[in-house]
């Protein structure tokens, strides 16, 4: 008896001095927090009194701000008010400048994707080329906001660029800065009615151009078409609902993308509304290193369904959920809050999406053969009975054919083709 009452005694005693440890501990918490912060303002109050210029507090807090967002990863950052303008024009498809999607890797500007017909496309800069300099002046020691802040300007004004790509000799190239207007999706009926759709970027209404160019085509082929290749190569991502929306176009039901923040909770997943508006007929999506984020999205859904084969090279492997937070008159905060997962659980984060027929860039040569003969060539051979003898006008059009020399493209449309006679539509 008494061994039991000298062991409840034990144990009621215990607890207030757990209790006062763990609010000890809590106050050692919160005291760290108020000493950084009161470092903070003497390290604040030490620069705009010793720097060598005289600086602003608003943009000392700023830089602050931003480098507390982009230590973290490259794709969080502090967006003043005119940073926040700028990225609600180019999710609504009208901006200006050069047209390249861009990040920060070690130090420098690394190009995910040029944007189709815009000044940084024509000059033929490629994904995984490297800014070095603007105007001359290293990029080395910039934010990611300082040097796009750099590279915009007036429309019609020139800005210089250093490159550095693989293998090669760092060049300049000398681009006029341009009001960007980005027409997302572009379609055409190539080789025996298969249907060409390039979506350079995920804006408003991309999901709503690619059901109308569908229906187009059907039209114009007088329902006989025979497949679609979905062209997302050098596509930057754009807006998660119309990536969804996409991928809904071809799938009738399914998950389409997860999104899993650090709370399980809160995971998201996002399914195919709808219905498949081809009705089974052969897909190819084409993607490269370029193709980002919603692109990623599309052509790993529609792969793990089943649905579309992929060709090209491996996606750029950008598989996280940013958050923009507006925070007033002070513009907005960008911040990963999530990875995409396709819907059998792969993450794309750094890995991105592996075609399933690899085909890189190539140049297409063909041979003629000099000494060949068939029947139709010799003297007197029989004639074909069933061949109609009809005249065509001469002076009709050729096809143009200069989509040809795009080796993946070509490769793509006859797949689709292929996919045709042997999976034909419900």
């Amino acid at each position: 008896m008494l061994k039991k009452w000298l062991l409840a005694v034990l144990f009621v005693a215990i607890l207030p001095v757990q209790a006062g440890w763990a609010k000890s501990e809590t106050m050692d918490k919160e005291a760290n927090i108020y000493e950084l912060l009161n470092l903070f303002g003497e390290v604040m109050e030490r620069t705009k009194a010793a720097y060598v210029e005289e600086v602003s507090d608003k943009k000392l807090i700023e830089a602050a701000i931003n480098g507390m967002l982009t230590s973290l990863d490259p794709h969080s950052s502090y967006l003043d008010e005119k940073d926040f303008k700028y990225m609600n024009e180019q999710t609504s498809g009208k901006f200006g400048g050069l047209g390249i999607e861009i990040t920060m890797e070690q130090g420098v500007v690394k190009i995910v994707s040029p944007i189709d017909d815009t000044p940084a496309y024509r000059a033929g800069l490629k994904p995984g080329d490297y800014v070095t300099n603007i105007d001359g002046e290293t990029i080395i020691g910039m934010t990611l906001n300082e040097a796009v802040d750099k590279m915009r300007g007036k429309p019609g004004t020139k800005v210089k660029l250093t490159i550095r790509r693989a293998n090669e000799k760092p060049f300049d190239v000398v681009l006029k800065r341009e009001e960007i207007k980005t027409q997302s999706v572009k379609s055409e009926i190539k080789d025996e009615n298969v249907l060409y759709v390039r979506v350079g970027s995920f804006s408003e209404d991309v999901a709503e151009d690619i059901e109308k160019a569908y229906k187009k085509a059907v039209k114009n082929s007088e329902g006989n078409l025979k497949g679609l290749v979905l062209d997302v190569r050098n596509n930057p991502g754009g807006l998660l609902d119309q990536a969804v929306a996409v991928s809904s176009l071809f799938l009738d039901k399914g998950e389409v993308v997860s999104t899993r923040a650090r709370n399980e909770e809160e995971t998201l997943r996002y399914s195919a509304k709808g219905k498949d508006i081809t009705n089974g007929l052969p897909i190819v999506v084409l993607i490269n290193n370029g193709s980002a984020s919603a692109s990623e999205i599309v052509a790993g859904a529609l792969q793990d369904h089943k649905r579309a084969v992929v060709l090209g090279e491996k996606s750029f492997g950008k598989g996280s959920v940013q958050t923009v937070i507006p925070l007033g008159q002070y513009g907005a905060m960008r911040v990963t809050t999530a990875r995409y997962y396709t819907p059998s659980g792969r993450s794309i984060q750094a890995t991105g999406i592996e075609p399933d027929v690899v085909v890189h860039p190539a140049k297409l040569e063909e041979f003629a053969d000099e000494y060949g003969f068939s029947e139709a060539e010799y003297k007197n051979a029989l004639k074909n009975e069933t061949i109609k003898n009809d005249k065509k006008d001469k002076n009709t059009k050729e096809e143009d054919q200069d989509w040809r020399k795009d080796y993946q493209l070509l490769r793509a449309v006859d797949l689709v083709k292929a996919l045709n006679v042997y999976v034909p539509a419900k």
